[in-house]
């Protein structure tokens, strides 16, 4: 169907091209992100850039049965593990054969998951017996899979720790870096780049007391793109960047042959999907030369065909390169959706602009990625962003439901954790930690060790779990959401006097069986509004007119309206809040 210039109909779900029909009869995709080693960690009295032994850590052990259940309730059908694959620590492990860490050179206690040290291990604080790592990690996804879900861990392929080791690699897999000609910052054969005939002199101490120097001669450069050996705080100093073949000197790709580090990196990938994992979060994906994507994931797919590539990725103008070329299933939308999500409820922008942002997407929608938390982002209810986990409805509304596409949560977001912890190295940053050992109040009392309830949770996170519930399993419950088509109505209503367009946003998710009206409040204000729905719509979504005496989806409140050509629909929706209601169509 032709794209409408008044922007109503969106062409991802009317076009029937390639990337529409990778969703059609298959569930949406129901992500939740956690750490398994803050996820069911107990300890109550943690301190401040604590170790392993003072404040715990989660294990894989811990993620079975009920704690299991309890995250599909949610209507979750995917569990991303964050920090599995072995990454440094300043945590001795030594006495099980693993090499220690410089811890001049780590973040917080536990390290960065992005720090990668060994990319053929786990992470030895997640098992209770470290010497059985790995058999206790397949297990964990045996687990995850019998409940019916899915498994995806990350893949770190733009740079690895400054020391990497693997004690764990097959035989005849070489560390990266092993056969490196240190004397040429660049050589197409070389798995890093180097700052030669300089020393590493990073503006951080490399001599802490009581700790052996960290020396590093030549330098390499470090992971986000600092060519020098004079990086500061703020830099990715921890890590190093990986060499694909591209000459940042002058800008030259040296694709052929093959270069080494694309071998390596396709054996590590082969490795994990041997393992069981369903997919993988790439970090960084922009970092890396699109290229290897573009040999490497039909490489995969070709052994593993179910196994799916989410792609960390900053720019629009990239998105449909990486998902055509690059062979990606999904992209983040957060420089699109997300930010805009974010300027609505912080910087007064108007929702208004959320018709943009499916327009942006204009036939990859139902390959985006959308989410309101993450690792990387400040928590939804911290002081940075809403200020109140309880305002979160019109935002999560919208992302989940206005494509087919995947929607994630992040761990503890369901019970309106908003990071006002100081941890430690990660400090008070709107944030929860990623480099610390910790754990948090609000997923202690609703994990009860190991056995969820919620009889210790407040009435307000009671509330709000039941809110994510409810709208997420929606998702699925309900075809127009899960493969359905989207009508925006923002164009007929901008001049609308009854219709508040700065803080509404309102679209129809529909199927030949059924509709479904969507009202988004992003106000502060209970509204009456009229919504105008155009002539256009009511020919292409065929609605019965009439009386119509429903219920709010999300909330199961009654809701009393009419359905007419020519005449507006009257509803009223609370203050942040969302009406989600059923449309009679005719069959």
């Amino acid at each position: 169907m032709k794209k409408q210039d008044n922007g109503g109909i969106r062409e991802d779900v009317t076009s029937g091209d390639k990337s529409s029909s990778m969703q059609r009869g298959k569930e949406k995709l129901i992500i939740y992100q956690l750490f398994p080693r803050i996820f069911t960690n107990q300890c109550d009295n943690c301190v401040p850039n604590g170790t392993l032994e003072q404040n715990g850590c989660g294990k894989f052990n811990d993620l079975k049965g009920l704690t299991l259940r309890g995250i599909k309730e949610l209507g979750v059908n995917c569990l991303w593990l964050t920090g599995v694959i072995e990454h440094a620590t300043k945590t001795d492990f030594s006495s099980y054969g693993i090499q220690p860490d410089n811890p001049n050179v780590v973040k917080g206690e536990a390290g960065s998951p992005y720090a990668i040290k060994d990319y053929y291990d786990v992470a030895t604080a997640l098992a209770v017996n470290p010497r059985k790592r790995m058999k206790e990690f397949e297990e964990c996804v045996k687990r995850i899979h019998d409940e019916g879900m899915k498994v995806i861990i990350d893949f770190v392929p733009n740079h690895t720790f400054r020391r990497y080791h693997s004690d764990s690699a097959p035989r005849g897999v070489e560390d990266f870096g092993a056969s490196d000609d240190i004397t040429m910052g660049f050589k197409p054969s070389n798995n890093y780049y180097y700052v030669t005939n300089q020393q590493f002199s990073p503006s951080i101490p490399l001599d802490a007391p009581g700790t052996e120097p960290y020396v590093e001669f030549p330098a390499k450069v470090t992971g986000n793109d600092c060519f020098t050996a004079f990086c500061g705080p703020y830099d990715w100093y921890e890590t190093v960047k990986l060499n694909y073949g591209h000459d940042y000197g002058n800008g030259s790709d040296h694709f052929d042959p093959v270069p080494d580090t694309w071998f390596k990196m396709l054996n590590i990938l082969r490795f994990w999907a041997s393992k069981g994992v369903d997919g993988f979060r790439c970090d960084m994906v922009f970092m890396v030369p699109l290229a290897f994507w573009h040999w490497a994931i039909p490489q995969v797919k070709k052994g593993w065909p179910h196994v799916m590539f989410i792609g960390e990725i900053y720019d629009v103008g990239l998105y449909r390169p990486f998902l055509d070329y690059g062979c990606f299933d999904y992209l983040y939308d957060k420089v699109n959706l997300y930010d805009t999500l974010v300027d609505i409820e912080t910087h007064n922008h108007s929702a208004a602009r959320l018709t943009g942002a499916w327009q942006t997407v204009d036939g990859i929608g139902d390959r985006m990625l959308n989410f309101l938390e993450n690792h990387d982002e400040v928590r939804f209810g911290s002081r940075e962003y809403a200020g109140d986990p309880s305002r979160v409805i019109p935002s999560l509304v919208v992302s989940s439901m206005i494509s087919t596409g995947p929607m994630m949560i992040y761990y503890g977001q369901e019970l309106g954790e908003s990071a006002r912890d100081n941890e430690g190295f990660a400090g008070d940053n709107s944030r929860s930690t990623i480099t610390d050992y910790w754990s948090y109040d609000t997923l202690r009392r609703w994990l009860n060790k190991g056995r969820p309830s919620l009889k210790n949770l407040t009435a307000p996170e009671r509330w709000l779990r039941d809110v994510y519930r409810r709208v997420l399993t929606l998702c699925n419950e309900r075809d127009e959401i899960r493969k359905g088509k989207f009508f925006d109505l923002m164009y007929v209503n901008l001049q609308n006097p009854e219709f508040d367009p700065h803080s509404l946003f309102s679209f129809v998710r529909y199927t030949e069986k059924g509709a479904l009206l969507i009202v988004a409040n992003f106000s502060d204000r209970m509204q009456d509004v009229a919504v105008n729905i155009p002539d256009l719509a009511f020919d292409m979504i065929h609605f019965e007119e009439g009386e119509i005496n429903t219920l709010n989806l999300i909330d199961d409140k009654p809701v009393r309206t009419a359905v007419r050509i020519g005449e507006p629909v009257r509803l009223t929706v609370g203050a942040k809040n969302a009406l989600v209601i059923p449309l009679p169509v005719a069959h």
